[in-house]
Parts: C-alpha cells; structure tokens; sequence
C-alpha cells in the first residue's frame, strides 16, 4: 500500500541551527567589547542558579519577548550561553529554551572575578548536566520564584525590590550543616522588609519530612538567635491542607516556636500564569487556621514578634556564588534597555 504522500513544503531542508563561533582568548577578547552589564548580570545569574528559560530572563531583564530572543541568539552563538529544550509529553506544546552558562561566558565571569576559570569550578558538561537532572523542573519552578519578584521590581512603579537572592548550594554552603532550603531571599518595600527561606514542595516527599525540617530550622534559630520566616509553596490546595498539620504539629514540639514563623501557599489558588508570583495574597501564617491570605509584604504583619533583619551582608560571611566566583546582584544594572 502507498503511503499518504507528504506536501512540498513537508520535504524541504529544515533551517540550520545558527553557527557558534569557537571558544578561545580571541573570543574572549571580543566580548570584551560587545558585552552588555546585562549580558554579564545574566550570565552570571544561569552560573549561580544554573539554568533560566526565556520566560525567567525576560522577566528578569528585558523589556520584550521579541528583544530578548534576539540578544540571547548572540549570547548562544557567542558561547556566553548554551540553551537546551527538555521533552514534555505530547500535547504540552512547545517547551522553552532552557539556558545554562556557556565556557566564554564563565571565562568572562573569571576574568571580571580576577582569577583561572578552573578556580571557578565551572565544566560545559557539568553545567548541562541539569538537563537531565531529575530536579530540573524543581530548579526552573525556585528560579521562577524569583524572577516574578524582579519582574515586579522592575515596573515603573514598583511594589518593591528584591535584595537578596541566594541559591540552594549558596545556601547549602552558609546553612548547609543544619538546614538546606531551596533558596533564600530578602523584598524590601515602602512596609519594610521581609526576608525568607523557601521550600518548594512537589508532594514528593512524605509529610514526615516536611516535619523535620521544622525541627532543623528551629536549631538553626538558636544557634544564630535568627529568627527568619520559612515560606512553603506546594502545588495544591489538599497538600498544603495535610502538611500545615504536619507543620503545626512540629512547631508545638520546638521550645521556641515563635522563632520560627511558617507560612504556606498552594500553586492553584493563583491564575495559571502566576502560581508562581510570591507578591499575591495568597499566604496563609501557620499560626491562623483560617483568615484572610496575605501578600508577600505583609506577611509580617502577622508575626508581631519578629524583628527587622539584620543587614543581608551579615548572613553571607563573604560567601561566593562558586568557588571563587562573586555572587550576582539580585536586580539588573541600571540602565539596562534594549
């Protein structure tokens, strides 16, 4: 039997992904001179967090979909970023480019941080490694986190600015030896500031877990005198539900609880586009069973107890992003257009 005979259009020789040029000194050099603080920022950005999609960089330092594709084609091309899609189940449309830190861009970063890129502890195939990484969509969903809050701070008339952003292995290596949250962030805004570390849950693991971390944050509270709100994000209402008890039930068996304020969100009780956004009313205190959601800035308000924090610089003990790479700024260079 013939086959259905494919159109044309159908047999034609598909495009060829846009050629990348070789990464040596003279690369490097030629950066030195095309290269944006943007383009910098952003690079430094997917070193620390390991991977953005378009949607995040965008948010992050863009004005337009349109304007960013077109700078991150050269950034591709120019070995300042590498880009991978992963493979979603059919019907799901089309993923998003994923980006990483490509070789120039980390020889860039090191030669901005003063130091050999092998101190940097940077490898192309380390940094592609997320893409098969059981945790990518886990890393992806924390980034998102954040750069909803930049998107925010980036508005002419912003609700905000976020001033401290750190990574899970940033974290891992100031906390590490007690707690290992998904990241740490500081929002500063005409109410005050808030700062937060934050747990992204899947329903991934069992409740117990989620207990013992209560347990984990409490010691890290008394061994700094700290006290630092815990925000839990969870992917429904039904699991946020069953893990607040399990959180209500570890907090009575902390001899300070207070020192360790909690509060949970669901990813459905916010518009498909936003269930990511930390800025809506959509945070419940675990200390009120029910009552009114309250936005990110205001979450304070419900712990009467909790004191402004101390200056971000004092947490970071000069910690950098890598080993011997600085750490980047939470909100893009000023000025940065186009």
């Amino acid at each position: 039997m013939v086959a259905y005979p494919h159109p044309q259009r159908a047999l034609r020789i598909p495009p060829r992904a846009p050629g990348r040029v070789v990464a040596d000194a003279a690369l490097v050099t030629y950066l030195a001179r095309h290269l944006s603080p943007r383009d910098r920022w952003i690079a430094r950005l997917a070193h620390e967090h390991r991977v953005l999609t378009t949607h995040q960089i965008v948010e992050a330092g863009w004005p337009s979909r349109r304007a960013a594709n077109r700078r991150l084609r050269e950034l591709y091309q120019w070995r300042v970023l590498d880009r991978f899609q992963p493979l979603v189940p059919v019907g799901q449309g089309q993923p998003p480019a994923h980006y990483v830190c490509d070789i120039a861009g980390a020889s860039v970063l090191a030669a901005e941080d003063s130091i050999e890129i092998k101190d940097t502890g940077y490898r192309h195939t380390r940094a592609m490694a997320i893409a098969h990484s059981l945790r990518l969509a886990h890393t992806v969903a924390v980034n998102g986190f954040f750069t909803a809050l930049i998107a925010h701070a980036r508005q002419p008339t912003p609700p905000g600015t976020l001033t401290a952003w750190w990574s899970e292995s940033r974290c891992l290596r100031s906390f590490g030896d007690i707690v290992r949250p998904d990241a740490y962030g500081r929002w500063t805004s005409a109410r005050g500031e808030i700062e937060w570390f934050l747990e992204l849950d899947w329903a991934t693991e069992p409740l117990g877990r989620l207990a013992l971390k209560i347990s984990d944050y409490g010691r890290l509270a008394a061994a700094t005198r700290i006290s630092t709100p815990v925000l839990f994000w969870f992917p429904t209402p039904q699991r946020e539900t069953h893990a607040r008890r399990a959180l209500a039930t570890a907090l009575t068996g902390l001899d300070q609880p207070d020192m360790v304020p909690v509060a949970t969100t669901a990813a459905t009780l916010a518009p498909t586009d936003a269930q990511l956004d930390p800025t809506l009313a959509r945070w419940l205190p675990l200390a009120q069973s029910r009552g009114t959601r309250l936005p990110l800035d205001q979450l304070t308000s419900a712990w009467p107890r909790l004191r402004p924090p101390d200056p971000v610089d004092g947490r970071t003990g000069g910690t950098p992003a890598g080993p011997g790479l600085r750490p980047p700024a939470p909100m893009p260079p000023p000025g940065s257009r186009g």
